[in-house]
């Protein structure tokens, strides 16, 4: 059993990386990499110099499939001596950062030790400078890969991008900028002398709507065992076969299909889907079980679950039967604001009603209210009303009936009246 998981757990973990997921997205996206592979390999073994911009939702493969062109590249030999300098956002939060790790990346940082640079393209410059070898035929190309690119336009002046949209604009040196991000509007970040020297071209890669066969074979491919001679391969080549039809034939199932469509259309990241997986895989007992219908549907809800529905299962039965309270008032003054007090009006009136619970007392009941509010469970009307007491300022409750239910139905030990008063008030 430990061998099965071991081998799914590699397929769900590194199956964006491999060679087979990166021919499937330039099959999804044939058109959009031969454009990428086109420009880079201008870059590469022609000298010119370009900008462009992949733009795409999370989860859609902007890297992956960069990555495969390059892979492609180094593969055919276009690459060369070029460079590939990776930078990210999220990593690179300003301009000396960048431009430190554009030096170490580019293996300069011996010949910039003793230098002193009056200005950013001062020292840009000479990097590019460090490279050449004679014309700018025989120059060593470099290909920068801006990841996150939105954040590098937050950075002060945008002045790493002006110099680098500036070196492709006026080919001083054979460079190809390339920036991935998920933000549509990201042109319009850029500032006027950032934008009058960028290409404006857009790569767009627009994931597929409907519910398509590659999305049935990506799941089919992140359960399936290596069955050949490869280093890889399953020791137990018997039960990988057997393990692969029932795979396949799971595909086939209406109710595995109902679900996986379900989860396409809430997301359509494959990374989603291998999480899913993930949690499916982990909870095989023995070589007899199988990735099914409810398994999947018990990692979908568990991973995609409502988060105020996962925050009342940790809420006391005080906290509870505020909510419930709320949940009554708004039922029946039509959504209108209330107060503290009619809250703990409701409250007393369902604790006198039953016998066995006992109305606790006002400050330890305001300072439960309190906490909702500190958990934005609860939205007051007005933030500024300063000159009202505390206990009469008006406040809404942030919580749906559906979201109500939906939690009390799964909270364990829920005492029955107070289950029984929610389900009137809902």
């Amino acid at each position: 059993m430990t061998q099965l998981q071991q081998h799914l757990r590699h397929n769900l973990t590194l199956w964006g990386s491999t060679l087979d997921a990166g021919e499937k997205l330039v099959s999804l996206y044939s058109s959009e990499a031969q454009h990428l592979e086109e420009l880079m390999t201008r870059t590469l073994t022609l000298g010119e110099s370009n900008s462009a911009m992949v733009l795409a939702p999370r989860g859609t493969g902007k890297s992956a499939l960069v990555d495969t062109v390059l892979k492609k590249l180094e593969t055919t030999g276009s690459l060369g001596e070029g460079f590939v300098v990776r930078l990210s956002g999220l990593l690179q939060t300003d301009d000396r950062h960048a431009l430190r790790e554009i030096t170490s990346q580019l293996r300069l940082e011996t010949a910039t030790a003793n230098k002193v640079f009056g200005s950013f393209a001062e020292n840009l410059s000479y990097l590019l400078e460090s490279l050449r070898c004679g014309s700018k035929e025989t120059s060593k190309p470099v290909i920068f890969l801006l990841d996150e690119f939105d954040l590098f336009c937050h950075h002060r002046n945008q002045t790493l991008l002006y110099n680098l949209f500036d070196v492709a604009q006026s080919a001083q040196a054979p460079i190809c900028v390339l920036g991935l991000t998920c933000r549509l509007d990201v042109i319009e970040l850029l500032e006027k002398r950032v934008k009058s020297r960028f290409s404006h071209r857009q790569i767009h890669l627009f994931p597929p709507d409907a519910f398509d066969p590659h999305y049935l074979a990506t799941f089919t491919h992140l359960l399936t065992l290596p069955d050949d001679d490869g280093d890889n391969a399953f020791p137990r080549k018997d039960f990988a076969r057997r393990w692969n039809s029932d795979v396949a034939s799971l595909v086939e199932d209406i109710d595995v299909r109902r679900v996986l469509k379900r989860i396409h259309t809430t997301t359509k990241d494959v990374r989603t889907l291998k999480a899913i997986l993930l949690v499916c895989v982990c909870d095989l007992r023995d070589e007899n079980d199988r990735v099914d219908a409810r398994r999947l549907t018990k990692a979908h809800t568990l991973l995609s679950g409502d988060a105020k529905t996962k925050l009342l299962h940790g809420l006391s039965f005080l906290q509870l039967t505020l909510i419930i309270a709320m949940s009554h008032l708004t039922h029946t003054y039509d959504g209108e604001p209330y107060n503290f007090e009619m809250v703990l009006h409701e409250y007393l009136k369902f604790s006198r009603r039953h016998s066995h619970t006992r109305p606790l007392p006002r400050p330890v009941v305001f300072k439960a209210f309190d906490q909702l509010k500190g958990l934005e469970l609860i939205r007051a009307v007005d933030s500024n009303s300063r000159g009202t007491q505390r206990e009469y300022r008006l406040y809404h409750l942030l919580v749906t009936p559906d979201q109500l239910s939906s939690a009390l139905t799964t909270i364990p030990a829920l005492p029955t009246d107070l289950q029984q008063w929610a389900v009137s008030a809902i």
